[in-house]
């Protein structure tokens, strides 16, 4: 089973400048979960760029400004951010260097919301889901909850979730930057012993 395969390859080491115990890199089997660098501005820009990608989250711009992906490598570089955002990296496995982004935002209570987002051209390939897998199995900021919210009319996305075991809590609305109105949405949580 995966989730057994990467529970017992979760491993602690320090990005340059940060202390050993800040940043998990996170092992799954087709690629790491990695702090984002400044190297990978580029690919996150054009990922995140796309309309597609942008369109499926809260907080993306579309078009994406001048600077955001530095802006958002900078934050996710701050110390106080260092268990919060991860790059999905499938260069040791002859895929991409940049897959996609997974994020933990803290929240009160020893709770915490996830977010991800894949590149267009690995839609359907499974790798939200191990990613999503990853970071349950890991549960890097010690939650008792972890929440993920998915619009409506991402029903893939609602597959990832449940097929990591969250549970569906209920209907709301969030507002999305991309499209510029509130979007219709289901909520998920995963709860830990």
């Amino acid at each position: 089973m995966v989730m057994d395969n990467v529970l017992n390859h979760v491993t602690s080491t320090a990005p340059q400048g940060l202390a050993a115990d800040t940043q998990l890199i996170i092992q799954a089997e087709r690629f790491v979960l990695r702090p984002p660098r400044r190297s990978d501005a580029g690919l996150l820009a054009m990922y995140a760029g796309d309309k597609r990608v942008a369109q499926s989250t809260r907080s993306i711009p579309h078009p994406l400004p001048p600077g955001a992906t530095e802006a958002f490598i900078a934050r996710s570089l701050d110390h106080g951010n260092a268990k919060e955002a991860w790059v999905l990296d499938g260069s040791a496995q002859g895929l991409s260097e940049v897959l996609g982004v997974i994020s933990l935002k803290p929240l009160d209570r020893n709770q915490s919301e996830v977010g991800y987002w894949v590149a267009p051209m690995f839609w359907n390939t499974g790798l939200a889901s191990e990613a999503l897998q990853a970071i349950v199995a890991a549960n890097p900021q010690k939650c008792k909850t972890i929440f993920a919210e998915v619009f409506q009319d991402n029903a893939a996305s609602a597959r990832v979730v449940t097929n990591a075991g969250f549970t569906y809590l209920g209907d709301a609305e969030a507002f999305c930057v991309a499209r510029g109105a509130k979007v219709p949405t289901w909520t998920y949580l995963r709860k830990f012993d």
